[in-house]
């Protein structure tokens, strides 16, 4: 793998010609693109061919096409109504997966990376892994997540920070991090699961179960930074210093420097795209909805990048557009 400065300085030369394609480096919505075309089933051995590109699906949910492989970052689709964003949360909501909304949007996938286990990151991942063969990677919790939905073990792959996995044209390097807290300085469902549970029924049965975070570089392309929440352990980012980073938005201030401290970790990265600032429990359909008092901390998110990292730009993404970086 690459030395730690051959990284920098490949960062920094691509910094000087990268282009998101689908337009709209703005605080408003970006510019939809062409859809990348699908192409013939993986094999171990194949190559990159053609651009890769990115798919926001809401929350922090990711579909990234490189070539004939499919990479998705918690893949979220169901958006079930558990009253969170209207005031009447019912942590016993049953865990409905809408394979109706999945399947049209899941054609494949190689690999599922899976940052944590609640039920707006992890729910949908057993039904897409037992569809599309895919391997998941995540943290113990997710292995026995995965057991406890019959996934074999020999699909799951359970990691903590520090890993770095080569997968011939793309590398992910998996980075400990934390979960945000809430206004009481809590988690919701906190907990860890360290044997296989009864498969889980609610959306309580679905724990944070420690938290990661993901840096995908391609051969020949960006290298990107996906985050599931909006904490951050600094000295795990050293010298990963990524293109693009994918940023879940704070709904709370209980985490002190949370921007300053990852922007610098990162060294500032030349673009930050904010995630997590939608209402995901509505329909993925453009524009997305964003609660009054999200949209007032998603500006206000926007403002801090700018005055924190004046160089990066921001990309505030749409659903299913696909972003060329």
């Amino acid at each position: 793998m690459p030395s730690l400065d051959r990284r920098r300085f490949l960062r920094d030369a691509a910094a000087t010609t990268a282009l998101v394609s689908a337009g709209g480096l703005v605080a408003g919505v970006a510019t939809p693109a062409q859809a990348a075309p699908s192409t013939a089933a993986p094999t171990p051995t194949a190559r990159r061919k053609g651009p890769v590109s990115f798919r926001w699906w809401g929350t922090a949910g990711w579909r990234v096409d490189i070539g004939d492989r499919t990479v998705l970052v918690d893949p979220f689709l169901s958006r079930i109504d558990t009253g969170l964003f209207t005031g009447a949360f019912k942590t016993d909501t049953a865990l409905t997966v809408r394979t109706d909304v999945i399947d049209p949007r899941v054609d494949r996938a190689t690999t599922v990376l899976v940052t944590h286990t609640h039920w707006d990151h992890f729910m949908d991942v057993p039904y897409i892994a037992k569809r599309t063969g895919a391997r998941v990677f995540g943290t113990l919790t997710a292995y026995h997540l995965g057991l406890a939905y019959e996934l074999p073990s020999t699909q799951l792959s359970a990691v903590k920070g520090g890993e770095v996995l080569d997968f011939g044209d793309h590398s992910v390097e998996v980075v400990g991090s934390l979960h945000s807290r809430n206004p009481s300085y809590s988690v919701a469902f906190p907990g860890v699961r360290v044997s296989p549970p009864p498969q889980p029924a609610t959306i309580a049965d679905l724990p944070e179960g420690d938290t990661l975070g993901y840096l995908l570089r391609v051969d020949g392309g960006p290298s990107v930074y996906f985050t599931g929440a909006s904490d951050v352990a600094e000295r795990n980012l050293t010298g990963l210093a990524p293109d693009v980073a994918m940023v879940a938005m704070q709904n709370a201030t209980t985490t002190g420097d949370y921007l300053p401290r990852l922007l610098a970790g990162l060294d500032y990265p030349k673009v930050v795209v904010p995630v997590h600032y939608d209402n995901f429990e509505t329909a993925l359909q453009n524009p997305p909805p964003v609660a009054p008092t999200d949209r007032t901390r998603l500006n206000e998110m926007i403002a801090a990048v700018r005055r924190i990292s004046p160089r990066s730009r921001v990309l505030v993404p749409e659903y299913e557009t696909a972003y060329h970086f």
